[in-house]
């Protein structure tokens, strides 16, 4: 029986995923393992690949989801198929190095107060700065808040475990116990903000988050990926919104959609009109339509998806 399973997310990122098992073959020995691979209706063969690939190492299981579940619907689906008590759930374009998994595992286990760990998240690019260190919580109206020490080159400044408001989706451990108490991660996003949503309902469950550096993983998302897509302006715009309905109690609520919505529409829409990015804007005023509407369980059209892991953090790209 494994101690601890990872699941991971694969949409036609064949060469991220076969990276990131190999990473934990070769570095995690000091707890009993498996990998529970979500494959999200890739394109091409992925899972036939990842298959063969793997057909010798009984702790890497692979699940075909019929269509594209999104970050939440995948990882729960991989979740419900995990045997271990610790479940992480890791981006595939991740890579561990070093193997301090049992010191998080027992922690976590030792202490039911803890709801979710996140380990210290480094870029893997060249300088290898800092990710994730924590986060700070947002403010109620503006939903403004600050990643610690992103972008800062590792000097063992962020070495110390504490408590933290957010969870950080590229590298999440709960145990059942979180499952329980909170309940999985809701699959209205698709896209954006899922993590930070999941946080909020293990916190109001009375567990709380840590930030624990005993163990690094490395990131090999770029500091600019998504910067300026249509997919990214439109999740961005509709999941602030939902996330401020969900997580915000009125007059706060009011107040921080009106706010939002403001932003989208009278900043940011301009903006991208002006420096002639058609494409933004129209992804922009669609992510408010489907809000105010009450569209959100139809994901944007199949061509434009890309939610085969968590991005960057809603929380590292805040609301001016």
């Amino acid at each position: 029986m494994p101690e601890l399973s990872f699941v991971t997310i694969n949409f036609n990122g064949l060469a991220d995923t076969t990276a990131l098992i190999r990473s934990l073959q070769s570095v995690v020995h000091s707890v009993r393992w498996e990998l529970v691979v979500v494959d999200n209706a890739s394109a091409g063969n992925d899972v036939f690949a990842l298959q063969t690939i793997f057909a010798a190492d009984p702790r890497v299981r692979i699940i075909q989801a019929s269509r594209n579940l999104g970050f939440a619907g995948g990882n729960n689906l991989g979740i419900a198929a995990a045997k271990a008590p610790c479940i992480m759930l890791i981006n595939n374009d991740t890579l561990v190095e070093t193997d301090h998994f049992r010191q998080l595992t027992d922690r976590i286990q030792c202490d039911t107060s803890i709801g979710i760990i996140s380990p210290k998240i480094r870029y893997a690019t060249p300088g290898r700065f800092i990710q994730y260190a924590g986060f700070t919580d947002l403010t109620p109206v503006t939903l403004r808040n600050a990643a610690i020490g992103h972008g800062e080159p590792d000097n063992g400044q962020h070495d110390t475990p504490r408590p933290t408001a957010f969870a950080h989706g590229a590298a999440m451990l709960f145990t059942r116990h979180t499952l329980d108490a909170a309940g999985p991660m809701t699959e209205q996003y698709f896209l954006y903000y899922e993590e930070m949503d999941w946080s909020m309902q293990v916190r109001r469950a009375g567990l709380t988050i840590w930030y624990d550096p005993v163990q690094t993983v490395f990131h090999r998302e770029s500091r600019t990926t998504g910067a300026n897509s249509p997919l990214r302006a439109y999740y961005m715009t509709r999941n602030r919104l939902l996330f401020a309905r969900r997580n915000r109690r009125q007059p706060t609520r009011a107040l921080a959609m009106a706010y939002v919505s403001a932003v989208a529409l009278l900043r940011d829409v301009p903006r991208h009109l002006l420096t002639r990015h058609t494409s933004l804007a129209a992804a922009t005023l669609r992510g408010l339509r489907d809000f105010w509407c009450g569209n959100l369980h139809q994901p944007l059209p199949q061509h434009h998806q890309q939610p085969l892991q968590s991005p960057t953090s809603p929380a590292a790209n805040p609301t001016p």
